[in-house]
């Protein structure tokens, strides 16, 4: 039998819980599934939470864990990780957009020789006005991170328990789980999913998820080629501009000697050329660039992880964090 932890991170969705769990349910005893769903609300303001503890004491293999306020859902899921007991841990979002049919598809693609399976939205059925950047921003990350994907931050997604103890999740890094299984090594595919009608609730997403959404795929990309040597990106733009400003600043020392020293040139104030200026800034920038190289590298060696950025304020019987 199949052991498998679904995560389920909740804000503001009361409505939905009671039908997702029994379609989950009703999955789980088709294929004979050894199944525990984790319920993470993640400071929702509705009843999310008492339908969560009815859910928990009514089946014994729902968990739920409660945030004391909106920490995010990068937060919900290492929470959910980190209580979930099986080998096989399953995302997937409480608006019933994500269909719990999938499960068997996710479970079979898995078995193929892979660690992660991502879900792909390939007929969305949301607005146009988030369909259309979003296939922007899904090939900009294809394009830079070097793994290709159709949809990077579909909310269902399998993964292997010993991916999800090598990548850490903060801020908004959630949407880049492939990206960052992949940079570790792991292999990643995506599955053509069934994209349902949102039932309940309005979208938690705007237009400033874009924005930040792209933030985060520059933090991605520094990660994945400088994170073990942040010296290699900051010191080699160090070096550039360093390197410029001691040029410049050597060619003015020429032309100062050739007119005060061999009186081979006219006298001119060496203070009233520009390059005097450009040269000093970029000798200046090149040194401060090399300085926080130095430092990022000094953070790199001595600090460990830093403490986790949610706070718990209750959790159901079971739902002890490992």
């Amino acid at each position: 039998m199949t052991a498998l932890s679904i995560i389920i991170p909740v804000y503001n969705e009361a409505e939905s819980l009671k039908q997702l769990h029994r379609e989950i349910r009703d999955i789980a005893v088709q294929v004979s599934l050894d199944l525990e769903m984790i319920f993470v609300d993640d400071g929702s303001r509705d009843a999310s939470w008492q339908t969560i503890q009815e859910l928990a004491a009514a089946d014994p293999q729902v968990r739920g864990i409660r945030f004391r306020r909106n920490f995010g859902k990068a937060a919900a899921l290492t929470a959910g990780f980190r209580a979930a007991q099986s080998p096989l841990l399953m995302m997937m979002d409480a608006d019933l957009q994500d269909d719990p049919a999938e499960i068997p598809q996710f479970l079979a693609k898995l078995n193929t020789g892979f660690d992660v399976v991502n879900g792909w939205k390939q007929r969305r059925l949301d607005p146009w006005h988030k369909v259309y950047p979003s296939k922007v921003f899904n090939a900009l990350v294809s394009r830079l991170t070097g793994l290709s994907l159709h949809d990077h931050n579909c909310g269902i997604k399998l993964v292997r328990r010993e991916v999800t103890g090598e990548i850490r999740l903060y801020g908004e890094l959630h949407r880049f789980i492939p990206v960052l299984a992949h940079a570790r090594g792991f292999r990643v595919t995506e599955l053509p999913v069934h994209h349902r009608v949102r039932q309940h609730g309005v979208s938690k997403y705007g237009f400033r998820r874009f924005a930040r959404g792209f933030l985060d795929l520059l933090t991605v990309s520094f990660l994945m080629s400088y994170r073990q040597r942040p010296q290699h990106m900051l010191g080699g733009v160090g070096l550039l501009f360093f390197s410029c400003g001691m040029l410049g600043l050597g060619y003015l020392a020429v032309i100062w000697v050739c007119m005060n020293v061999l009186g081979l040139l006219p006298t001119v104030p060496i203070g009233s050329r520009p390059l005097l200026a450009y040269s000093l800034a970029a000798t200046l920038l090149g040194g401060q660039a090399l300085s926080l190289g130095l430092l990022a590298e000094l953070l790199v060696h001595y600090t460990s992880h830093e403490r986790d950025a949610f706070s718990i304020a209750e959790q159901t019987a079971e739902s002890c964090l490992i």
